[in-house]
């Protein structure tokens, strides 16, 4: 018998801080993706190498695959004893089709499990600062879907009964092209003109919009404002709270769309931290770093560590790298015997630690330079031996610096970093096509690979030119060289500096 099985997933409405753990765990585990458009792109990232991905995304108006082929792709790829996860924005069961599946499922004998998730009228009200429900006000909630079938009239919505309830708050999905008709319909069944009425688009992300007005004023106003689908029209007393209570808006940096040209497996802590203070993100991977191990050396260096003092790391990159070859040699960490360790960042020092290892040396400011200062003035450099993992484009200035102060340095090879290709990439033609009030550069290879990929990044007549940002004075540098303006400069090579520079520079 088949031990396949389909996870009917909910997304949640776009914040990656909303998707459920078990959501997250399932994703890692899936030998199958079978993902919509609302879904974050980022949750994608958590499949293993080898999960085949499978996009089904559908639009008003467009649909890529029809929702009987979806199910007959669950369950076939189940029926091979695959673990298949549907991952479906907000919640499978909130119009969302998830029991229409079900249903072909177990019909199928195929075993499913369904994992909720937040469902969008949930996320905007709390985004926008719409309480759903309001003792003495709003004591009911309706969620409704303005997308109906004219050709079943037994299933259509009669929204003038809708019209008539009394301290009720109307959560309307899929009703953007039809709002004009059911706001004037409502109104028809008894409504109040004056009713507050608004709408929110893309809740919970950096591009959340949202208008609000009355039952007699919103269509005009959605219209005026370009607000589209996705989003969620709210109807009741409810929303006269939006302007006092209004969390989401009022962040620094919302309503800006921030691009970041981290690595891929570097943006995860910089988005997380832009997106916390409502930003957009655009993430651009001009580099990727992959593991590029001199086997020779490793196994020369790592034969002989109990004659070195220290190891040094400048990038959380070069840890991972280091201790997947490590432990594949050494199951015990006691192996290591009296080595210290030091590094550059907090995200590398978290790394570190994660392997219960106490980080000995690190210096404030993240650069090598910095490092190679607080290791000197330890006064345990005279004819110490110490090994510098590195990468193939790392700066030779931290080795000098350690070899000037005595010590006995061993570069220890272990990654790689190259250009990525963005002439197709979807992210980038988003850059190409709309702009962004900024770019973030973190690191001089970064700046390299955008320089030389400056046709397939040329932004388009009337996109918005970003200011540039840089995390430190080695890629100020980079950038002047390769005639990139620089907006603003952190006043220490960090994340948060970065940030804080970012915020300042915009409000300026």
């Amino acid at each position: 018998m088949s031990s396949g099985i389909v996870h009917l997933v909910g997304a949640g409405p776009g914040d990656l801080g909303l998707v459920t753990f078990r959501a997250k765990e399932l994703i890692s585990q899936a030998d199958v993706l079978v993902y919509d458009y609302l879904v974050h792109p980022e949750l994608v990232k958590w499949c293993r190498p080898e999960c085949e991905i499978v996009y089904v995304g559908k639009k008003a108006g467009f649909h890529s695959v029809p929702q009987e082929e979806i199910e007959t792709l669950l369950v076939t790829h189940a029926g091979d004893g695959k673990k298949v996860v549907r991952l479906k924005g907000g919640d499978p069961y909130i119009f969302g089709r998830g029991g229409e599946e079900a249903r072909t499922l177990a019909k199928a004998g195929i075993p499913f499990e369904v994992v909720p998730g937040v469902t969008a009228a949930i996320a905007a009200g709390a985004y926008a600062g719409i309480p759903l429900t309001y003792r003495n006000l709003s004591t009911s909630l309706v969620l409704l879907t303005g997308h109906e079938d004219p050709t079943k009239k037994e299933t259509q919505v009669d929204w003038r009964n809708y019209g008539a309830l009394k301290n009720t708050t109307l959560a309307i999905y899929m009703g953007m092209g039809r709002i004009e008709f059911i706001l004037a319909e409502l109104e028809a069944g008894g409504l109040s003109a004056e009713t507050p009425a608004a709408v929110v688009q893309w809740a919970s992300l950096g591009r959340q919009r949202s208008v609000t007005g009355t039952v007699a004023n919103l269509a005009e106003l959605v219209k005026k404002s370009g607000l589209g689908a996705p989003a969620i029209i709210f109807v009741g007393e409810v929303v006269r709270d939006h302007e006092s209570i209004d969390w989401f808006e009022h962040l620094p940096l919302f309503g800006r769309r921030i691009a970041i040209t981290r690595t891929r497996d570097q943006n995860s802590e910089l988005r997380e931290k832009l997106e916390t203070i409502g930003a957009e993100v655009l993430e651009l991977p001009l580099i990727q770093i992959t593991k590029d191990t001199d086997k020779h050396g490793f196994v020369e260096i790592v034969t002989e560590l109990g004659s070195y003092d220290w190891i040094v790391f400048t990038s959380a990159n070069g840890v991972r790298f280091f201790f997947e070859d490590f432990l594949r040699g050494f199951p015990d960490i006691r192996a290591l015997g009296m080595l210290r360790f030091a590094c550059v960042g907090k995200a590398t020092a978290r790394v570190i630690e994660s392997h219960h290892i106490k980080v000995e040396c690190m210096p404030d400011t993240a650069t090598g330079e910095s490092l190679a200062d607080a290791l000197i003035a330890t006064g345990s450099l005279d004819s110490a031996k110490v090994i510098v993992v590195t990468g193939n484009l790392n700066r030779d200035v931290l080795v000098r610096k350690l070899e000037a102060g005595g010590a006995i340095v061993d570069r220890l090879l272990l990654y790689k970093t190259e250009k990525v290709d963005l002439a197709h990439d979807p992210v980038a033609d988003d850059f190409r096509q709309h702009g962004a009030d900024a770019i973030l550069f973190a690191s001089s290879s970064a700046v390299s690979s955008f320089a030389e990929q400056g046709e397939a990044l040329a932004l388009a007549p009337g996109a918005r030119r970003p200011l540039a940002g840089s995390i430190g004075p080695q890629t100020s540098e980079t950038m002047e060289k390769a005639g990139i303006p620089i907006g603003f400069e952190a006043r220490r090579p960090s994340l948060d500096a970065l940030i804080e520079a970012l915020i300042n520079n915009l409000k300026a």
